[in-house]
């Protein structure tokens, strides 16, 4: 006991507020409303310092990424929203899955190579394929594809270890629970195309 409370008073409160506000983010994105959008745009700021700070180049880029996407992808929720206040979902045909995947894998291959031939960034395979999933995965999400979920399940996944990795605790926490919320964000969204 007093080992956790020891923990919890040396944890960075930027972190802190980062995890609630991805929390927040997350569990929004899920009900499709509309207001993950403010959350989601402290949260990556607040990320992009972490991930600076801890050598993650690659992640904190993507958080910049984040930003942008943040903001475009409130408008384009805005001009999708239903008569209940939410915004449908689409499913990706098999020609357009079977390209993200391979561009997916390109895109991850050469990001992590840039890194490693151009920084000092640590891990830089692993922490790059986590960034150019993760765009993928977003475009996805922007775009109201339910298959977003699936980039976001193996991004989670990579993202639990080299997190525990850099010492980064509470965030592969968090990142753990992402990956509890981006299954059952799965299921839900299926859902509703079953409905719709």
């Amino acid at each position: 006991m007093v080992k956790a409370a020891l923990y919890v008073c040396t944890m960075n409160p930027i972190e802190v507020v980062a995890v609630a506000l991805g929390l927040a983010n997350i569990s929004l994105i899920i009900r499709r409303s509309i207001w993950n959008y403010p959350f989601g745009i402290v949260m990556v700021v607040l990320y992009a310092h972490i991930f600076w700070m801890a050598k993650l180049y690659s992640d904190a880029a993507l958080q910049i990424f984040f930003l942008f996407v943040q903001f475009y992808g409130w408008w384009a929720w805005a001009q999708k929203q239903e008569d209940d206040g939410l915004v449908g979902v689409e499913r990706m045909t098999n020609t357009a899955r079977t390209a993200w995947v391979a561009a997916s894998v390109v895109a991850a291959a050469l990001w992590g190579t840039m890194m490693l031939q151009m920084t000092d960034a640590a891990y830089p395979y692993w922490d790059g394929t986590i960034a150019m999933l993760s765009v993928a995965a977003q475009v996805m999400m922007t775009r109201r594809l339910v298959e977003n979920w699936w980039w976001w399940i193996v991004v989670d996944t990579l993202a639990i270890g080299l997190f525990a990795v850099k010492g980064l605790w509470l965030t592969a926490g968090l990142y753990g629970v992402f990956l509890i919320m981006a299954i059952i964000g799965l299921v839900e969204w299926q859902r509703r195309l079953r409905v719709a």
